[in-house]
Formats: structure tokens, C-alpha cells, sequence
């Protein structure tokens, strides 16, 4: 284990719960599918991965210890059964980030807005002040800047129909199926460990 802030024991006992509440709402969306590429079953998959691999990872750096489970990666996605001519494309991403030094994120905040924009340390506000004020993808290329750790991202682009203005704002990811994907870019460290593995493994 490293010398890093150690997970509590409630931390693990809670990841665990979440794995188990996992695996009921997986359960619950492959009994109640409405077709054998349902995205609602894809979802609980996605959603039960994120769970069992936050579980790993607690247990580990809190016990050295790690689960016989392992996720499979790069081939889960559903058939494409979307238009073979799409009339329009959705570009979703999502990036996810630690807030790593919650006092620089709020300083910057306050620096680009003039004033003291995330009164009282609030990181929410510090969050709203930024974003307003940069670009995502400046944010991802200056995130230590702004205090902030990347985690996990991925882009999807999948095929849409025309939609009019302002249709789809209410619920902008609802739409999202995994049937409709044309392609997809994700960064993760798992791929980064995969890497140095397979590089040790080579030098073995």
C-alpha cells in the first residue's frame, strides 16, 4: 500500500453496498428488457462496472487485496442497428476529473472572474466560474492549473435524427443508445497499466 491518505473502513463497507446495489439493478434491467439490445441493460452493465471497479480499488489500496472480477473492455457494445445513411450525428463526451486542491480551483475562480467568485470556498460556484470561462478542452489541457486530477474519458458519436432547436435540452443524454454508435474514444490508466504490463511482459 502507498503512503497516501489511506480509504477509511466505512469507505470500503460503502463501495461494497453500492457493488451489491449494482448487481440488484442489473439484475432488475435483464428480467424487465424490452429486446435483446436493450440500452437500459447496457447501462446497468456500465453502471455495475464503475462499481465493482471503485470496490476493487478501495479494497486494494486498504487491504492489498483485489476481487476475482474482471471487466471486459473495447468489445461490449451492442450491434450497430442505427441508419445506414444518418441524416445527423451527436457528439457526446464525457471527462471526468478529481477535484485534487480544492483552494487553488477556488483561487482560480476568483482570479478569471474578478471577484470573489466561489465565496466562502465554495467549489461548486469555483466550477460554474470556470467552465463559464473556458473552453472544455482548455480546461482538460490546464486541469492541474485549476487544481484538478483527470480521471476517465470517453467520446461517442452516434448517428441522430435532425432535431429542432432547443428539442432535446430538457434531457440532452436520454437519446444516448449504444445501437446508434458510429465510433468511440476513451482514455483510462487501465489502458495505461495494460500497456506497462504487456511492455514488462515483453522484457521477460
Amino acid at each position: 500500500m502507498s503512503d497516501a491518505a489511506q480509504p477509511t473502513v466505512a469507505e470500503v463497507r460503502a463501495a461494497v453496498e453500492a457493488v451489491k446495489a449494482a448487481l440488484d439493478r442489473h439484475l432488475d434491467a435483464i428480467e424487465n428488457r424490452t429486446g435483446e439490445d436493450d440500452p437500459a441493460v447496457y447501462g446497468a452493465f456500465e453502471a455495475l462496472a464503475s462499481a465493482a471497479e471503485a470496490y476493487d480499488e478501495l479494497l486494494y489500496d486498504t487491504y492489498d487485496e483485489v476481487t476475482p472480477f474482471e471487466v471486459p473492455l473495447g468489445d461490449t457494445l451492442p450491434e450497430y442497428s442505427g441508419p445506414e445513411e444518418p441524416g445527423a450525428i451527436s457528439v457526446l463526451i464525457r471527462r471526468d476529473y478529481t477535484v485534487a486542491d480544492p483552494q487553488r480551483l477556488v483561487r482560480q475562480a476568483e482570479r478569471v472572474s474578478g471577484s470573489a467568485a466561489a465565496e466562502g470556498g465554495d467549489v461548486g460556484a469555483a466550477v460554474g466560474a470556470l467552465f463559464g470561462e473556458y473552453e472544455p478542452d482548455e480546461i482538460a489541457e490546464r486541469h492541474k492549473e485549476f487544481g484538478l486530477e483527470e480521471g476517465d474519458s470517453t467520446l461517442w458519436v452516434t448517428a441522430a435524427g435532425p432535431a429542432e432547436p432547443g428539442e432535446w435540452l430538457s434531457a440532452p443524454f436520454d437519446q444516448a443508445d449504444p445501437r446508434h454508435l458510429l465510433c468511440r474514444f476513451d482514455v483510462s490508466a487501465v489502458y495505461d497499466e495494460e500497456t506497462d504490463a504487456d511492455a514488462l511482459d515483453r522484457l521477460a
